[in-house]
């Protein structure tokens, strides 16, 4: 019990300050997006920026490591948009938006400050590895998916199709702040120390703001309809995930210690904002993806106790 209170619960306090006040209006919704845009248009760049930079880049890099966490991430995907697909009878589309609510797992507004709070900061190798593909390579399959989908019947060429998905990729701020990041760490730039001053207070900023605007946006979601569409989601996001990164990091790779708590208190996490973000770009499933988000934020308080219990 002492995990949830001291690890676990500062961290949805955080997100249940930001519901509340823009529940009760004292944060209006144009407030929201301006601090949900601060944070990862400017402030999560620079924290992921930091992070790669200064990674051990020999000793994070553990291919067990990943193999663990992204079999996982695919598999819980591949269930998801087969459950929608086959089981519930969703359009293509949709199916491959519900998967990939099954895939995002919140690494960075959830997985970084949670395993830090539990293990400290010398903990988060494993976590900034994970985080510095995780945009990237999960944007790409569901880009990539929802782009073929879609294009199915206009004859898009390969080549047309790869500048798309490369585009929609490179675009992004957090992908630009990793590559910032490696181009630092293998380039072995000594920046002025005012400039890793100025990136250090910018970097403390992200997670409490990020934490603080997700509460925010969570008040416009309404958990309604499709309820076992949903339960697949979190039951794939909560439970598969994590647990095959758990069966395939202790008995199959002993991954030591700290990599597999890494990997699997980022498994553990519900699915992020950018994974309605994704259903909403799309115009598909957005009342599924936005349910599932808020309810598996939700029951994570209680998921993640569970892990940190299994955890050695």
């Amino acid at each position: 019990m002492s995990a949830l209170l001291d690890v676990i619960l500062p961290v949805f306090l955080v997100i249940g300050f930001g519901y509340a006040a823009a529940r009760a209006r004292l944060f209006p919704d144009g407030a929201v997006d301006g601090l949900m845009r601060f944070a990862q248009t400017f402030a999560v760049p620079c924290l992921l920026f930091r992070g790669v930079a200064r990674l051990d880049l020999s000793a994070a890099y553990d291919p067990a490591l990943m193999i663990s966490f992204y079999t996982g991430a695919y598999v819980s995907f591949g269930l998801c948009l087969a459950g929608a697909l086959w089981l519930f009878r969703r359009p293509l589309t949709d199916a491959i938006a519900i998967g990939f609510v099954g895939l995002f797992s919140n690494s960075l507004l959830l997985g970084l400050p949670i395993t830090e709070r539990a293990y400290g900061p010398d903990a988060l190798a494993g976590n900034y590895a994970i985080i510095s593909v995780h945009s990237p390579l999960l944007y790409a399959t569901g880009i990539a998916l929802m782009e073929w989908a879609k294009s199915r019947g206009i004859g898009l060429s390969g080549g047309q199709l790869a500048r798309q998905i490369a585009k929609a990729i490179l675009s992004q701020p957090l992908v630009i702040g990793i590559a910032a990041g490696f181009a630092v760490n293998l380039s072995g730039l000594d920046l002025p120390v005012a400039v890793w001053s100025a990136i250090d207070l910018m970097a403390r900023a992200a997670i409490p703001a990020a934490l603080f605007g997700l509460g925010g946006v969570l008040v416009r979601y309404r958990p309604e309809g499709d309820r076992a569409t949903i339960a697949m989601i979190c039951a794939g996001s909560l439970v598969v995930h994590p647990g095959i990164t758990y069966a395939l990091g202790q008995w199959v790779f002993a991954l030591p210690t700290p990599g597999l708590r890494s990997a699997v208190v980022t498994a553990a996490m519900a699915p992020g904002i950018n994974a309605y973000m994704f259903a909403h770009y799309y115009g598909v499933a957005k009342r599924v993806s936005a349910s599932a988000v808020l309810i598996a934020t939700a029951l994570s308080m209680g998921s993640v106790w569970v892990w940190l219990q299994i955890l050695p």
